[in-house]
C-alpha cells in the first residue's frame, strides 16, 4: 500500500454535511486513507447511517454526528455531539486533526426575489455556522491540523441568479484568509476549495436538460463535476503534502468560465 493511500492514518476528521453529495465523497475519501471520520448531518439520519456503514464496509472508520445548522447554538450542539461520540470510542484520542466545513444550502433566486428570511437562512447556514464551528472548535483542533472550507466558483464570477449564495461563500473566503494568518503559528493550515457545477442534490436545476447542458459546457472539460473530483482535492489539502499551502482559494471547478 502506498504512503498516499494511508496519508490520514491516525487522524480524526469532522466533515459537516458529510452524509450526502460532496460531503459524502469527502468522508469516504478521508476514511479510505486512514482517518476516523465524524459524518455530520442536520436532518437525514438515514443518509448519515448509510454513509457510515458504507465506510465501515470499505474497511474504514466513521461515526455520525447530528446537529441542525442555522439555528441558535448550532456550533455548541455539534461539538457536544462530537465529544460524546468520540468519548464512546476506544480507537481515537480526544481532539481533531481535520475540519471540513462543507454543509451549505443554495438560494437560486435573483436579488429582486430574495426575502429577508431567505437571506438570513442562507447566511446562517453557509457563513455563521462555519464561523462559530471553527471558533468553538479551536481548543479541539490539534497543532498541525487542517481547516478546509468548501467555497464556490461563483465567488470569482458575476452570476446574478445566485447572488446571495455567492455572498455567503465570499465571506467564507475572507474568513479562510484571516484564519490562515491567525493559526499559522500553530502549524494549522486553512484553505478554501471551490467546486463549480457539480452533480449533487443541492442543485435542483440540474434536472432541467437545458440548464444541465449549459453547466456542463461551462467547464473546459465539457462535463459536470463529480463529488469525487472535489474529495480528491480536499484529501490533498488535508494531507502533510500540503503543509506549505495556506490561505489559498483553490479552484476545483474543472475550469468553469475560464473564457468568460
Amino acid at each position: 500500500m502506498t504512503t498516499a493511500a494511508r496519508r490520514h492514518q491516525g487522524r480524526t476528521a469532522l466533515v459537516t454535511g458529510g452524509s450526502r453529495g460532496i460531503g459524502r465523497a469527502i468522508s469516504h475519501r478521508l476514511a479510505r486513507e486512514g482517518a476516523l471520520v465524524a459524518v455530520h448531518y442536520g436532518h437525514d439520519a438515514t443518509a448519515a447511517e448509510r454513509t457510515v456503514k458504507e465506510i465501515e464496509a470499505d474497511g474504514g472508520r466513521a461515526f455520525p454526528v447530528h446537529a441542525e445548522l442555522g439555528v441558535p447554538g448550532d456550533a455548541d450542539t455539534l461539538w457536544a455531539a462530537f465529544d460524546r461520540a468520540l468519548a464512546e470510542r476506544d480507537d481515537a484520542p480526544a481532539g481533531l486533526d481535520i475540519l471540513v466545513n462543507n454543509a451549505g444550502i443554495t438560494l437560486p433566486r435573483p436579488l429582486a426575489r430574495v426575502t429577508e428570511a431567505d437571506y438570513d437562512r442562507v447566511f446562517a447556514i453557509n457563513t455563521k455556522a462555519p464561523f462559530f464551528i471553527i471558533q468553538r472548535g479551536l481548543d479541539r483542533l490539534r497543532d498541525g491540523g487542517r481547516v478546509i472550507n468548501i467555497s464556490s466558483v461563483v465567488t470569482r464570477i458575476a452570476y446574478p441568479p445566485l447572488v446571495s449564495y455567492a455572498m455567503t461563500k465570499a465571506a467564507l473566503d475572507h474568513l479562510t484568509l484571516t484564519l490562515a494568518q491567525e493559526l499559522g503559528p500553530r502549524g494549522i493550515t486553512v484553505n478554501a476549495v471551490a467546486p463549480g457545477y457539480t452533480e449533487t442534490e443541492i442543485n435542483p436545476t440540474l434536472a432541467v436538460p437545458e440548464i444541465r447542458r449549459r453547466y456542463s459546457e461551462a467547464s473546459t472539460f465539457g462535463r459536470l463535476g463529480d463529488p469525487v473530483d472535489i474529495a480528491d482535492v480536499v484529501s490533498f489539502v488535508a494531507s502533510d503534502e500540503a503543509r506549505w499551502v495556506t490561505g489559498q482559494w483553490i479552484d476545483a471547478s474543472g475550469g468553469a468560465h475560464l473564457g468568460v
